[in-house]
C-alpha cells in the first residue's frame, strides 16, 4: 500500500512540478488557461451591466475555477516530499492567495474580487517556456535594489522631511480659507506638487503661496532623478560582480573562461566544470 502511494505521489509530482514531459507541459498549459479564464471572469463580474445579466453564470464559473485550484493546491502539497518548503515559497504563497478570497468572501462579501491575484500565477510560463534566464535577470535587478536600500531610505527620509516642512509652511501661508484646512491636507498638496503630478484640487491663492509652489516644483524636478541614479549605480556594480564571477569559471580541461553561473559543463570540450568560483 505504501509503495502504491509512493508511486502515485511520484507520478503526480512529475506532472505537476515538472514540464519536460508531455503530460507535465499539458498540465501547465491547461493551468495557465484556467488562470487566464478565471481572471477574465473576475474582471467581467466587476462590470455592472454584465453582472446583472450573467451574474449567476459568472458565479458558477468562479466556483468551478475555485474548486479546480483548490484541488490542484491540495495535490501539490500531497505529492511533494517537503510540503512546507512549497507552502512558504513564493509560488506556494501565490497559489494559496489565489484560492483564499473565494472562501473569505463567504464571510466578507466583495472580497472575491481579490481573486484577480490569480493572474500572478501565469509567472509559471517562464518555467514552461524555459525562459529561466529572464528570472535570473530579474534577480539581478532585485539584488541591485536590495544593495541600494539604505541610500534610498535616506533619500525618502529626506523627502518626507521636506514634505512636512513645505506642507506646514503652506498651511500657515494659505490657511483653511484657501483649501489648506489642516497640515495633513497641506502635506498631501506638497506630495502632489513635489512629484509634479499636479491634480489641481488644492491650489494656492496668495502670491507668497504661489512662490512657495514654484520652489517646490523646481525642487521636485531637481530630485526626481536621484533614486534612479542610485539604483543605476548599484545595478552597474551588480552586473560587474556577476561578470567577474562568470569569467572566473575556468574549465580545468581546456582552460576556457566565461562560463555562465548555472553551467555544469564546459561549452568547448564538454567536461564537467568545478563547483568552485
Amino acid at each position: 500500500m505504501h509503495d502504491r502511494i509512493g508511486s502515485l505521489r511520484h507520478a503526480l509530482y512529475s506532472v505537476i512540478f515538472q514540464s519536460h514531459s508531455r503530460a507535465g507541459r499539458g498540465f501547465d498549459i491547461g493551468l495557465i488557461f484556467c488562470i487566464l479564464a478565471s481572471s477574465t471572469v473576475v474582471i467581467l463580474d466587476s462590470v455592472g451591466e454584465i453582472n446583472q445579466r450573467h451574474g449567476n453564470q459568472l458565479l458558477f464559473a468562479e466556483r468551478i475555477f475555485t474548486a479546480i485550484f483548490t484541488l490542484e493546491y491540495s495535490l501539490r502539497i500531497f505529492c511533494i516530499h517537503r510540503p512546507f518548503k512549497y507552502i512558504f515559497s513564493f509560488y506556494g504563497v501565490i497559489d494559496l492567495l489565489a484560492i483564499l478570497p473565494s472562501y473569505v468572501s463567504l464571510l466578507i462579501p466583495g472580497t472575491h474580487y481579490l481573486q484577480i491575484i490569480r493572474i500572478l500565477r501565469v509567472l509559471r510560463i517562464f518555467r514552461i517556456l524555459k525562459l529561466i534566464q529572464f528570472i535570473n535577470q530579474s534577480n539581478l535587478l532585485l539584488n541591485a535594489l536590495v544593495a541600494s536600500r539604505i541610500k534610498i531610505f535616506i533619500f525618502l527620509f529626506t523627502i518626507s522631511t521636506l514634505l512636512i516642512v513645505f506642507g506646514s509652511a503652506m498651511y500657515l501661508i494659505e490657511g483653511p480659507e484657501n483649501g489648506f484646512s489642516n497640515i495633513p491636507v497641506s502635506i498631501y498638496w506638497a506630495v502632489v506638487t513635489l512629484t509634479t503630478v499636479g491634480f489641481g484640487d488644492i491650489t494656492p491663492k496668495t502670491d507668497l503661496g504661489r512662490a512657495v509652489s514654484a520652489l517646490v516644483m523646481i525642487i521636485g524636478y531637481a530630485i526626481i532623478a536621484v533614486p534612479t541614479g542610485i539604483f543605476t549605480a548599484e545595478l552597474n556594480q551588480e552586473m560587474r560582480r556577476q561578470d567577474n564571477q562568470r569569467t572566473a569559471r575556468v574549465c580545468g580541461e581546456c582552460g576556457k573562461r566565461g562560463h555562465d553561473d548555472e553551467a555544469n559543463f564546459c561549452m568547448v570540450c564538454g567536461k564537467p566544470l568545478s563547483s568552485q568560483m
